[in-house]
């Protein structure tokens, strides 16, 4: 089954959000974060949540009708 434009859209979204999470544990997991503690607890707490979200929503978007 072919994908939608949208929906790879969104999987391309979750990949990179869900890269963004990895390094944000990375980051914190091994002392002193490049871009300080505040700016990358954020970046993880707003990135797990949007890999999610952006995840179900390219499921959801792909499924056949």
């Amino acid at each position: 089954m072919p994908m939608k434009p949208l929906a790879g859209i969104f999987l391309a979204l979750a990949c990179l959000l869900g890269i963004a999470a990895t390094g944000s544990v990375f980051e914190l997991a091994y002392g002193d974060p490049d871009l300080g503690l505040v700016t990358t607890r954020w970046i993880l707490g707003l990135s797990l949540p949007g890999t999610l979200a952006s995840l179900l929503l390219a499921i959801r978007i792909n499924r056949p009708a």
